[in-house]
């Protein structure tokens, strides 16, 4: 089982937010295009699995997808998982975190933010725990608390929801749950 640090734990307990890129993140960066336009994109069942552990075990826990492409697929999934917050065609993804944490009323020190690119390091600079894949760009990799140990789209949004749930003392409630 992976250990986190306590600096990691100590940061993730005052986490009121989990916020994520989706390209990259959500899903391995691949985009499929058919001749109408419709992206077609593969996302994680693990993932899925860590919103309803959220939305079970820690509601006031809220989520948000903040994306720099529009897509009808990652809209009609954030309906499915009923996302709290989700933008896209987002180019200043730190202004768009910053609209979500006035309308909730929470600090910047009470999100994590989970990015891969360029695009996300204002944002992954300006929140209280930053997580990216491991397979980040070294320039994202530099502005970050934690190095998920899982590739983008194979699991790095439940591994953030992991290291939250533990932190505040709620992941044996979730293990119990389906014991």
């Amino acid at each position: 089982m992976k250990k986190y640090s306590s600096k990691i734990l100590a940061s993730a307990k005052k986490i009121k937010l989990i916020a994520t890129d989706i390209d990259g993140v959500l899903t391995a960066g691949e985009v499929i295009l058919l001749e109408n336009n419709e992206e077609i994109k593969i996302w994680n069942i693990k993932d899925r699995a860590a919103v309803s552990y959220i939305k079970k075990h820690s509601p006031e826990v809220k989520i948000a997808w903040i994306t720099g492409r529009k897509s009808k697929q990652v809209k009609l999934r954030a309906e499915e998982l009923k996302i709290d917050y989700l933008v896209q065609s987002c180019d200043d993804k730190k202004q768009a975190l910053i609209k979500i944490v006035k309308k909730i009323g929470i600090d910047l020190e009470q999100v994590a933010y989970i990015g891969d690119d360029i695009i996300d390091i204002g944002v992954l600079k300006s929140v209280g725990l930053a997580i990216c894949p491991k397979d980040a760009t070294d320039d994202v990799k530099q502005y970050v608390n934690y190095i998920s140990q899982y590739e983008g789209g194979k699991g790095v949004f439940r591994e953030a929801c992991e290291i939250v749930l533990k932190s505040k003392g709620i992941w044996d409630k979730v293990l119990k749950y389906y014991l």
